[in-house]
């Protein structure tokens, strides 16, 4: 009897080796080639040369989207779910995945037949959550299936043109020894479904489960087939959901839509910048407002910051929804261009809401908050918006009017913005106060 070939694939990327290597070349982790077995198959379904088509005469999907009925959710995929086209949705367990799937299977039923395929639940468990968001629709066919050729088959036989798979880790190709969620299995049934949605104009929507990191299981290659990659965040202490775009080919990268956990199942949140700016009713030491943007919304976030007598040599910092060493940076900052010295000082930083931001724009919403809770001043009702450079200018950010109408919106009268976007503002009932160096904003709310 013939001995089967084996390769090494690496866990992260799926990058092949003929041979166990501790650090992988394609991605440079350590330890994460495991052997699988291989085989190579002839296709059957090859299919003849393709022939190039005029540029002028190709018939564009951008008129054929379809309405998720859900406004968050169509603002998230560029305006709705383009027909034959592959998204992929990842998230943490128990964030909502199969509900959003329902739930979107239930908007996209009212215009066509709609296959939910699970490899992870039987039907009695899919029927019981459906009832208990009260989705009904005998447009949703249920299967639990997770061989991929059947699929196939019961796809084409009754034309369904949209398809749910939960998920692509329970996936097998019978063609390939190798076991379900393995990297050559996600590969390829990745790589057959892209086929069967394209060839067939069938949008397909997959679940893909995460890693302890919380990276797509599976190879790296399985991002770029995909048109779409939304990942599902949250946690078990917040009710709130988003959902963010990381990529799309049909709409901008980096969009976000809210939703509230619900017993019913998701349900849209129209005005988040509420969740995340907290009781506003009266002002407290040591919060500040900043506007961010994410993608093309912007958003109002209160930070906060205490600041308290350090016995601990060094004095602890702590960053709760931002990057720890930008805090670091700022602090250095404030203490080597305004002159205050934090070196007996503990500083702890939180979003509140438990949002993660990353831009620059927030930088002085930060540096604001932290000296109020140094001098035990509140702010008041004054937005703030800008970067901080090392050498303590207050630099310019995108979209001003954009950020500035979205705190116009809540009520908040004044804002303290670089100056050089100051020229770029058009018809504000705002009391703007231009600054160019940490020492402009102190002075103004000190």
């Amino acid at each position: 009897m013939a001995k089967s070939k084996t390769r090494f694939f690496c866990r992260e990327c799926g990058q092949e080796s003929m041979r166990w290597l501790g650090r992988c070349p394609g991605c440079g982790e350590w330890n994460t080639f495991i052997e699988e077995p291989v085989e190579k198959t002839s296709r059957k379904d090859v299919r003849g040369a393709a022939q190039a088509t005029p540029l002028t005469d190709i018939r564009t999907m951008e008129g054929l989207r379809m309405d998720t009925g859900s406004t968050e959710l169509n603002r998230v995929l560029g305006g709705g779910v383009v027909a034959g086209s592959f998204i992929l949705l990842s998230g943490e367990p128990g964030i909502g995945k199969s509900t959003l799937f329902l739930q979107i299977a239930r908007s996209l039923s009212l215009q066509t037949d709609v296959l939910y395929v699970s490899g992870e639940e039987s039907l009695q468990q899919i029927k019981l959550r459906a009832d208990r968001m009260d989705v009904s629709s005998a447009k949703i066919h249920i299967l639990a299936e997770n061989s991929l050729e059947n699929i196939r088959s019961e796809v084409l036989d009754k034309n369904y043109k949209v398809l749910f798979i939960d998920s692509i880790q329970t996936m097998v190709l019978e063609e390939l020894q190798s076991a379900p969620g393995s990297v050559s299995q996600v590969r390829e049934s990745a790589a057959f479904l892209l086929r069967l949605a394209k060839e067939f104009e069938i949008t397909v929507f997959l679940v893909g489960h995460v890693t302890k990191e919380g990276a797509i299981a599976g190879p790296r290659v399985l991002e770029h087939m995909v048109d779409t990659v939304l990942y599902f965040e949250g946690d078990q202490h917040h009710i709130f959901r988003l959902l963010r775009a990381v990529k799309n080919r049909f709409g901008p990268a980096n969009e976000i839509g809210v939703f509230e956990m619900s017993g019913k199942g998701l349900v849209e949140v129209v005005n988040p910048s509420l969740l995340f700016m907290g009781d506003r009713s009266r002002s407290m030491a040591g919060s500040a407002i900043a506007v961010t943007m994410e993608g093309t919304r912007p958003l109002l976030v209160e930070i906060q910051a205490l600041v308290t007598s350090s016995v601990f040599v060094p004095p602890r910092r702590t960053a709760n929804g931002m990057d720890y060493h930008r805090l670091l940076m700022l602090l250095a900052v404030l203490e080597k261009r305004a002159g205050f010295s934090l070196s007996t000082r503990d500083v702890f930083v939180n979003i509140a809401g438990g949002l993660q931001i990353d831009e620059p724009a927030a930088d002085l919403a930060v540096i604001a908050s932290i000296m109020s809770g140094l001098k035990e001043k509140p702010l008041g009702r004054t937005v703030l918006i800008g970067e901080v450079g090392l050498t303590g200018e207050i630099r310019g950010v995108s979209q001003i009017d954009q950020r500035l109408k979205e705190a116009e919106k809540f009520g908040f009268s004044e804002c303290i913005i670089p100056k050089v976007n100051a020229p770029k503002i058009e018809n504000s009932t705002y009391r703007i106060f231009p600054v160019q160096t940490i020492g402009d904003v102190l002075e103004i709310l000190f």
